[in-house]
């Protein structure tokens, strides 16, 4: 349920915000594979879906149990709250609603999970009054609303 006067966060504006943070994490873990290993790496599709599927987890995890938002949501007014109305998740509650991003670092089925794990999240904050998704719902109750 949302806390107090809090809006849920619509999809649309929880879609930009998670390509805002894809492209910040996709920039970072770029520079970092070049820093860390060796441009030669940036075509072996198995070490940048590993390093970049990581890199977006803890992204994800660091933000949200740590400020609870993430860039592109602050950008966008968004934040995450945890199960009540916490003012934001737990380090286990992100972690849950965010192990999706790991997907893709599995090899060869890992993006069509991934992909199959997005459209039910959007199915299911589209059809939820409240604007939570499956994965909000597996960790207890989590949500996205508008600051």
């Amino acid at each position: 349920m949302t806390n107090g006067a809090a809006q849920p966060g619509g999809l649309l504006k929880r879609f930009l915000a998670r390509l805002i943070d894809g492209i910040l994490v996709s920039i970072i873990g770029s520079i970092g594979i070049v820093a860390i290993f060796s441009p030669r790496y940036l075509s072996d599709i198995l070490v940048t879906g590993l390093f970049t599927g990581v890199l977006m987890f803890v992204y994800f995890l660091a933000f949200e149990a740590g400020v609870g938002w993430t860039p592109g949501k602050k950008l966008l007014g968004l934040e995450v709250r945890g199960p009540g109305g916490a003012a934001k998740p737990d380090v286990k509650q992100a972690a849950i609603r965010n192990a999706w991003t790991l997907f893709p670092i599995i090899p060869f089925v890992g993006g069509l999970a991934a992909f199959i794990a997005i459209v039910v999240i959007a199915v299911t904050v589209s059809s939820s009054p409240t604007k939570q998704g499956k994965h909000d719902e597996l960790a207890g109750g989590t949500e996205v609303v508008d600051r």
